[in-house]
């Protein structure tokens, strides 16, 4: 694609980054048969081709941002399919993260928009503050007919019925195996903390009873990702977890939330030019998602385990295979611990849930997440798995049947729990099949 930038607009690193990715597009369209939105919504500026195209004419001109822009803008997923497409290498994602910061910047949003945007960065990236806020949704849902507002009528149906009450693993801590073969941080997250502490409760028992040390460091908390897909700075975040894992002086960063392992994998980049500079890009180097690192150690599952040959429908996050190109380890973990893997034909598109999307842009998220839902349950499982808790919440909000990490069912195998989203009711057994 060529460009027209200034000398001067060139000075700016971040429009020098912007330009070098745009001229890398040549226009073959490949990205839209992968991208959600346009699949859903059929607008070539619901592409990532029509979206390059826009940044384009934005930046170039140095324009303040129009309403049709940031419109289009907002309805990126992030899901980064299109980078897993695209034959030319374009680095979209650092495109649109530049586009939304200048967005941010320049562009004065409704009033509406700019205090629902403004309470999500207040509250989504601090556990504490977001377990307050799903106890008043629980409270205000018999309401919710009265909101004006799909978006907070989605904010009301993101509370789940039960709310667990907070993990004492969670604190900062040590946990010691007897011979330890390394030693790891935890990144404990802050949404996952407040929706599902069973996850990072089933890590550490995992990750421990294969021999590993596992830090939950002081100090570290939200990854930054919530606020930085909102083009609000994300750098504060990111600049107190690298410090903490530093200190501890960890061999890896373990994540076990996907959507984080994209954003940490990318502190180098993030905190390029600053203090932090090569501590963080030392850390990105170290972030591994509990896949990866449970490939290295092996996972071998009790004999006779009654999981055995378990239908299990591996939804693979958009974060993981595409963000983090992790797409084997953990079907591959699965297999050999003994479940029969069933991957649906729509494997490579997102959920709907895309961090703060599935509120911010409800209607299209529900069509994405209805989509996603008939083609994992036409795989007639007897559970779902995947990695990543926002996928795990949005896909759980469309359907009965059961949905866990799949740390937790590797977690179970090897001596662990059942998972308690299993044990509340009788698994659903697969219809048969009848042939003539």
């Amino acid at each position: 694609m060529q460009t027209n930038f200034t000398e001067a607009q060139l000075a700016d690193p971040d429009t020098a980054e912007a330009n070098k990715i745009l001229r890398a597009c040549v226009h073959c369209g490949f990205c839209t048969a992968t991208c959600p939105t346009y699949q859903v919504l059929g607008d070539e500026l619901d592409s990532p081709r029509g979206r390059i195209y826009l940044i384009k004419d934005m930046l170039e001109n140095a324009r303040v941002p129009d309403e049709a822009t940031v419109k289009h803008l907002d309805r990126c997923l992030s899901c980064l399919a299109c980078m897993t497409t695209c034959p030319s290498g374009v680095d979209y994602m650092h495109l649109i993260d530049h586009a939304r910061a200048y967005v941010e910047e320049h562009y004065e949003r409704p009033w509406r928009d700019r205090m629902l945007r403004r309470l999500l960065a207040m509250v989504l990236p601090y556990p504490g503050r977001f377990r307050a806020a799903l106890v008043g949704a629980k409270l205000a849902r018999p309401f919710r007919h009265l909101m004006p507002d799909p978006r907070l009528r989605a904010m009301l149906d993101m509370a789940p019925a039960h709310i667990p009450p907070r993990s004492d693993r969670d604190r900062p801590q040590s946990f010691t195996p007897r011979a330890p073969r390394m030693r790891v941080a935890l990144m404990t997250g802050c949404a996952q903390k407040a929706l599902n502490t069973d996850i990072n409760d089933a890590t550490i028992r995992l990750l421990t009873r294969l021999g590993v040390e596992v830090v939950v460091s002081e100090g570290a908390g939200c990854c930054g990702a919530l606020t930085h897909h909102m083009g609000k700075p994300s750098e504060p975040f990111a600049a107190a977890n690298v410090r903490a894992w530093i200190r501890d002086g960890v061999e890896a960063v373990v994540v076990n939330t996907s959507g984080c392992g994209t954003t940490v994998k990318d502190y180098g980049h993030m905190l390029a030019g600053t203090e932090l500079a090569e501590e963080a890009a030392r850390i990105a180097g170290m972030a591994t998602d509990i896949s990866e690192l449970l490939v290295k150690l092996g996972v071998e599952p009790l004999p006779d385990h009654p999981a055995r040959d378990m239908r299990v429908a591996y939804h693979p996050a958009c974060s993981l295979q595409h963000g983090q190109r992790v797409t084997e380890a953990p079907k591959t973990l699965l297999a050999k611990a003994g479940f029969k893997v069933l991957l649906p034909a729509d494997a490579h598109l997102c959920c709907g849930s895309a961090g703060t999307y599935n509120l911010m842009q409800p209607e299209i998220s529900g069509q994405l997440k209805a989509r996603k839902v008939a083609s994992l349950e036409a795989l007639q499982p007897q559970v779902i798995a995947a990695g990543n808790i926002g996928c795990m919440m949005q896909i759980g909000s469309g359907t009965g049947l059961p949905i866990v990490h799949t740390v937790e069912l590797l977690d179970w195998v090897t001596g662990g729990p059942e998972p308690a989203a299993l044990g509340t009711d009788p698994l659903p057994q697969p219809v048969p099949v009848l042939r003539p």
